[in-house]
Formats: structure tokens, C-alpha cells, sequence
């Protein structure tokens, strides 16, 4: 049973205790990402993740590495468009100390100019890294061709010209407006009582932040094309659609859709355009969903010769789901995978604590395992395929990286 509690300052508190395990874990949520930052500043979220772990008042870098490391423990953090979380996970028994190191890192980093120089550095190799994978950066792209100048667009990297520009000062100014408590969830799970609710009320429970204002502009869809030329073996094509929001009533019509079309071996893009024409290695198709808006998402990677042929395969796969809808037989399918996957990920701490986070900063709401399964379960085939025709519409934007940098002309 999740139990929830706000500490006086806004913080909200949600912890799962799971006694049949002997692990905990912890993770600090902040709702602000890529989405909160300007041109000016793209790419501070994601920088602040590493100078947490760069050094406290009264822990150096390798101190930080060293204190979960010496109780056999995990320690990480990611930025997304919407938040950034930091997490530890750790036996039962360091609970306590890994909430204290957790929160020394949260209010106490120094920021000093020698760690913020060395990992701008490290975050120039990252985002080098980053360039390297264009079957990552065409996503970007694809972001970008939706979003146009709007924030969403924006790499959660940034660029080595705005991490040029960020010092101690900026940062502790960002984190000071950004991460105040009404924006702070602290989640628990694994074998742990409520009591531990009071220890985390004991770090994170008084603090003030800025006065930072929020109601972030909501989103257009723009139908666009982004084209890159890059030296690659292949050409990787993305197609957008404009998808629905976290919380939207048909949400689990979609993800059942997404299932079907592309989110398994046996989906119809995968069994289209892999195992019957050979295209393409890896092909997929997925749904992102942000506070207002949201992107359905067809990916699928082939030789630059064959980009046409692939691109007209997505395209009879879309129009027949659309013209002959689902089958009764992908339904049924489709729902049992999506609760074997639900069942699965409960047997880990991580992925429970994960959940309770993200659904408490996003949704500030939790549903009961059967409430979950009962949702899936009463998804019918008229809605999926209502949804289907909903969305696949004329109405797409498309990015691409490819050798000579050129949109075929059936595209």
C-alpha cells in the first residue's frame, strides 16, 4: 500500500513499503526538465544532474562514489523534459544513510570552478557521443520539426555554447527558482515503514525555495520535415503524430494501439517491414506523453536505397490499421502482454519507486494494481480503432539523417 504525505513546506512524500524484499529504493524527483529552460540556458537541467555528484560541503566527488559503493548500493540521476530524478538503491539496512548522502548532494553541492570545468568537459564528450548515434539524434530532430522554437524542442543536452556559458552562480540561481518544494516529490519503496516518512520530513521538510513562476506555454503540432546529412551506413526516418497527454482519458487505448503497431516482435511494423520485406533491423514505433501534449512516434532505420521502400511500407501498414482496424485476436494479445510487462516490473524496487514518482509529480494520483488491469481489460476494439483513425492523419512531421541529406520525393 502506498502511503502519501506533504511536509509543510510542499514536498510530497510517497512510500511503498514491500517487506518480502531486503532492498530500498529512494529516488528525489524534481518536475523541471529541457521544457523549463530558454535558449540561453538549454541544457542546465541536465548539467546540474553531474554537479550533484561533483562535490558537497563536506564530500568530495570520489567520497560521493565511495559512500554507496562501500555498502554495496546503487546511485544514479537522468533528466527528461518534464523532470529529473536522482535515486539510490541499497540494502534495507542503509536506507537511513543513503537518504542523508541523497539529500547532502541536494542542498549542499559547491559547485566550485574546478569540478564545473572538468565536467563540462565530460558533458562536451556526451554530447559528441550523442552526434555519433543517429539513431539517436533523429528523435531530436523529430522533436524539434514538432515543436519548432518551443521548448520541448530543445535538446536535454544543450550545446557546448550554452554549457560555455553556465558558472556556479547559474546554477545555484536555477536550482534556487526551479527546484522549489511544491516541485519536489520524494519516493520510497522496498522494505521500509512509514516511520521513515519523518526522516525524510526531518531533510527535505523545511526548506524554501524561489518564487518561480510556473504555467510553462502549451505546445502547437507542427507538421514539419528536419533533414541532416551525415556520413552513415544507413538513413534512420522518424514520422510524427500528434499522440495525447499524461492523464488523458484514452490513454490506455493508445498504449494498447502503440502495442499492436509497433511495440513488439509481433507487431504489424516489425512483422511488415523486418520479417517480410527485410528492411530494416530495428524498427519501432512508441508514445511520449508531456503535461499538455504528446507524440506518437514511428522509427525505422535502413540502407539509403531502400528509404522509399521503407517509407512506403510504414505508410500501408498505417493505412491498412486504419481502414481494416484491429483484429480480436491482436486485442487480446496485445492486453496480456501489456499486463505481464505491469507484473513484471513490480518485482523491482526501482521501477515501484519509479512509478509512485512519476505518477505523483505527473498525475499527483495512484491507482491500485486492479484498477490498472481493470483499465486494460476494458479496452474494447472500437476504441482502439477509433483512436487509430484519430491520430494517423495527413497531418505528420518527419526527420531524417541520411548520406546525401535529401527527402525522397514520395515522402
Amino acid at each position: 500500500m502506498i502511503k502519501k504525505y506533504t511536509c509543510q513546506n510542499g514536498v510530497r512524500v510517497v512510500l511503498e513499503n514491500i517487506p518480502h524484499v531486503r532492498s530500498v529504493a529512494l529516488g528525489v524527483w524534481i518536475g523541471t526538465g529541457s521544457r523549463n529552460e530558454n535558449l540561453k540556458n538549454n541544457g542546465i537541467s541536465h548539467f546540474l544532474e553531474h554537479m550533484f555528484f561533483k562535490g558537497t560541503k563536506t564530500r568530495s566527488a570520489r567520497e560521493i562514489a565511495e559512500s554507496f559503493d562501500s555498502i554495496g548500493g546503487q546511485v544514479n540521476a537522468f533528466t527528461s523534459k518534464e523532470y529529473t530524478c536522482y535515486y539510490a538503491k541499497v540494502l534495507d539496512t542503509h536506507a537511513d544513510f543513503a537518504l542523508e548522502v541523497l539529500a547532502d548532494m541536494f542542498f549542499n553541492s559547491t559547485f566550485v570552478e574546478e569540478e564545473l570545468n572538468k565536467e563540462k568537459n565530460v558533458v562536451y564528450e556526451e554530447i559528441k557521443m550523442y552526434e555519433d548515434t543517429p539513431d539517436d539524434i533523429v528523435h531530436d530532430l523529430l522533436s524539434k520539426a514538432i515543436y519548432e522554437n518551443h521548448p520541448l524542442g530543445y535538446p536535454i543536452l544543450g550545446s557546448e555554447e550554452t554549457l560555455d556559458t553556465f558558472n556556479g552562480d547559474t546554477l545555484r540561481e536555477y536550482v534556487h527558482d526551479m527546484y522549489t518544494p511544491e516541485k519536489v516529490v520524494i519516493s520510497i519503496a522496498g522494505n521500509i515503514s512509514d516511520t521513515f516518512i519523518s526522516e525524510v520530513e526531518k531533510y527535505f521538510g523545511s526548506y524554501e525555495g524561489g518564487k518561480h513562476e510556473g504555467a510553462e506555454q502549451k505546445p502547437l503540432f507542427h507538421a514539419n520535415r528536419n533533414v541532416r546529412k551525415k556520413d552513415t551506413e544507413q538513413a534512420h526516418l522518424c514520422i510524427g503524430f500528434e499522440g495525447l497527454q499524461v492523464g488523458h482519458p484514452d490513454m490506455y487505448n493508445l498504449i494498447v494501439l502503440n502495442n499492436i503497431l509497433g511495440g513488439s516482435m509481433s507487431s504489424r511494423l516489425f512483422q511488415d517491414v523486418r520479417e517480410q520485406k527485410g528492411l530494416a533491423y530495428s524498427v519501432f514505433s512508441y508514445h511520449s506523453a508531456y503535461e499538455d501534449s504528446g507524440i506518437v512516434t514511428l522509427y525505422g532505420g535502413t540502407g539509403a536505397n531502400q528509404l522509399n521502400l521503407l517509407f512506403d511500407t510504414m505508410q500501408e501498414t498505417l493505412n491498412k490499421l486504419k481502414h481494416d482496424g484491429i483484429t480480436e485476436k491482436e486485442l487480446t494479445n496485445s492486453k496480456e502482454q501489456l499486463k505481464g510487462s505491469l507484473m513484471l516490473s513490480l518485482e523491482s524496487t526501482n521501477s515501484r519507486m519509479s512509478r509512485n514518482g512519476k505518477n505523483e509529480l505527473l498525475l499527483k494520483r495512484h491507482r491500485s494494481l486492479d484498477e490498472i488491469l481493470d483499465q486494460i481489460d476494458s479496452v474494447s476494439k472500437q476504441a482502439v480503432d477509433d483512436i487509430a483513425n484519430s491520430i494517423f492523419s495527413d497531418n505528420y512531421s518527419i526527420s531524417l539523417i541520411s548520406p546525401d541529406g535529401e527527402l525522397p520525393k514520395n515522402i
